[in-house]
């Protein structure tokens, strides 16, 4: 039986020209947009806590081998289009995502910038938003990533 850890052995490539990873045994192109919500959409992604979070997600995708495409939000939602292996279920990369953002996040400053919203120990909403994206619409959904932020600041 192999470990959990087997699969971090598997060396991917991209050919030269070519959009898809490959290796000796196959090929693929797995790209999602993942749509993060914090508890009641309270308004905790700013400053000191969003650099704690995006620093972190941007570790746990360095850690398994995937690709970040973008990564941008809001104060109450965060955005994420990534590049996957085929052995990543995208259900369990947003538990992990949550649990280990929120840890972080609470133990940093759950005393201080987080008191004013949270007064249990919360974060992220229960649920997630994923879906994958096609080649078709893989500009159209990097755009309105990028857009997050000047959204924003206009409305």
């Amino acid at each position: 039986m192999y470990s959990p850890e087997w699969r971090y052995l598997i060396v991917y490539t991209r050919k030269k020209g070519q959009p898809y990873y490959t290796n000796r045994h196959s090929c693929f192109l797995l790209q999602y947009h993942m749509v993060l919500v914090t508890k009641y959409r309270k308004p905790v992604l700013t400053g000191k806590v969003k650099d704690l979070v995006y620093g972190t997600i941007r570790g746990i995708f360095e850690e398994k081998g995937l690709n970040i495409l973008e990564i941008n939000g809001e104060p109450d939602h965060i955005h994420i289009l990534y590049e996957s292996d085929p052995f990543t279920a995208p259900g369990s990369l947003a538990n992990i995502i949550k649990t280990k953002t929120s840890r972080f996040a609470r133990k940093e400053y759950g005393d201080t910038l987080l008191k004013k919203y949270y007064q249990e120990p919360l974060f992220w909403s229960q649920s997630y938003f994923v879906t994958t994206v096609g080649d078709n619409t893989l500009e159209a959904v990097t755009d309105y990533i990028r857009n997050q932020q000047a959204a924003e600041e206009k409305g």
